[in-house]
């Protein structure tokens, strides 16, 4: 789903106006990205979360050469899916008896 649609269909199912729901849509984004870099993390409630993680410095290999070369440690963000959303979508297997 594109941007655009998005805000369509916030748009029709909210019963407002596309640029009320484009400006929703940018407000969203604009929290949940200052809110990770403040606290390292933002909640979607039914959705998921985002968390800021720090990645500790490893040893790696170049693919082209396989020579070993040093990783500097980094701060990463990972999205981590809401046990609702993920079972809504792909529900759990049942247990064999």
């Amino acid at each position: 789903m594109t941007q655009t649609q998005l805000v369509q269909e916030l748009a029709e199912k909210c019963d407002i106006t596309k640029k009320v729901s484009q400006g929703l849509l940018a407000a969203l984004s604009s929290t949940a990205i200052s809110e990770v870099k403040k606290n390292g993390i933002f909640v979607l409630p039914g959705i998921g979360r985002l968390v800021r993680v720090d990645r500790k410095a490893r040893m790696g290999r170049n693919p082209a050469t396989g020579e070993a070369i040093k990783i500097a440690a980094k701060k990463v963000v990972k999205f981590r899916v809401a046990k609702a959303a993920k079972d809504a979508i792909v529900p759990p297997k049942k247990a064999k008896a």
